[in-house]
């Protein structure tokens, strides 16, 4: 292909005025900005119009898989760079992506590696880099599947490259908003392991909970990331503890009614 592909950048929001804007900056390089608000209450779609983005309103939330492959459909360009408002596109990720656009691959799909901020540090270990996610793809062939939390794109068959450059990620910009965050995704995930008709017990909650340490600090080599390695240990800890306790939870419940 000797033309030029066109790029959609994608994203879902909702109340990040705080750094939408930072976001949409990094990208604005790309032929059109595709936002899909779920109702947000702050400027969010105010930011994201005056940044050029075409933004558009679904606050039946659907969850997070079903939320992106909408976002999607109001997407017009070759190829679809899927970001978060909490992600910046590096200069040298830039080039990458321009350079695909140039010459794209049949059946590719590629990936970039994140450099996730914890507590005012990039994290460099712990699980936490390079922290590949597959982002840029072809509109037509590929989309996200339908998880309610921690969706990912359905790639098939297809080969799977990765782009030079860093996508820089504030993944814990303020502590308690991290974990407030992760309560929600904990909650999600035991309402889909539920539903799916899994269950676990109380043994499974703490070798779970004490396994997320173990393997954040020592297997992942988190003590090389100084005391922010070692409260991400605990943190990791601690959300595996409230996803499965909720799915021990659910699981109580449909006992108590059954008797």
């Amino acid at each position: 292909m000797s033309q030029s592909q066109r790029l959609s950048v994608v994203m879902i929001s909702k109340n990040v005025a705080d750094v939408i804007g930072e976001c949409l900056d990094s990208v604005q390089w790309a032929d059109e900005i595709i936002v899909l608000d779920s109702g947000s209450q702050d400027n969010t779609c105010h930011i994201a119009k005056e940044k050029g983005a075409k933004v558009f309103i679904n606050s039946e939330w659907p969850g997070f898989g079903k939320q992106r492959q909408l976002a999607q459909q109001y997407a017009t360009g070759d190829y679809i760079f899927m970001i978060d408002s909490d992600e910046r596109v590096t200069p040298e990720l830039k080039t990458s992506i321009l350079a695909v656009l140039q010459q794209p691959e049949e059946n590719v799909v590629y990936n970039c590696a994140r450099r996730n901020l914890f507590m005012g540090r990039f994290m460099k270990h712990s699980g936490w880099y390079p922290d590949k996610v597959t982002r840029l793809y072809a509109r037509e062939r590929y989309q996200y599947n339908d998880n309610l939390v921690h969706e990912s794109l359905e790639t098939q068959s297809a080969t799977v490259k990765t782009l030079q450059g860093d996508l820089l990620h504030l993944t814990c910009r303020d502590l308690i908003e991290f974990q407030q965050k992760q309560l929600k995704y904990a909650s999600e995930w035991a309402k889909e392991r539920y539903q799916q008709g899994k269950k676990t017990n109380f043994g499974s909650i703490l070798s779970h909970t004490l396994g997320a340490f173990f393997k954040t600090w020592l297997l992942r080599a988190g003590f090389l990331d100084g005391k922010q390695g070692l409260i991400l240990a605990f943190v990791n800890a601690q959300y595996t503890f409230n996803k499965y306790a909720s799915l021990w939870e659910l699981s109580q419940k449909t006992i108590n009614h059954e008797k």
